[in-house]
């Protein structure tokens, strides 16, 4: 089994990654929102463009920035 961040072979002590170092990095995604689950729901999907739209009009800009929520 491959490690998922970096495709080195598995450690049993730290399955599914290689090492304590690809663990944390993989919580890191979750952390700072890398990961997210998609939704449907029409109140999520509603309150990402307002937050979008309230971005672009504080003059927020997608190029160089940490995107409209605050991370990449």
């Amino acid at each position: 089994m491959a490690c998922p961040i970096c495709g080195e072979r598995t450690e049993a002590a730290y399955r599914p990654f290689c090492s304590r170092r690809c663990a944390d990095r993989d919580l890191a995604r979750w952390f700072n929102g890398s990961y997210a689950v998609p939704s449907t729901d029409p109140e999520d999907v509603e309150k990402a463009l307002e937050e979008t739209e309230r971005h672009l009009s504080e003059g927020g800009s997608s190029e160089g920035s940490k995107g409209p929520f605050g991370h990449h």
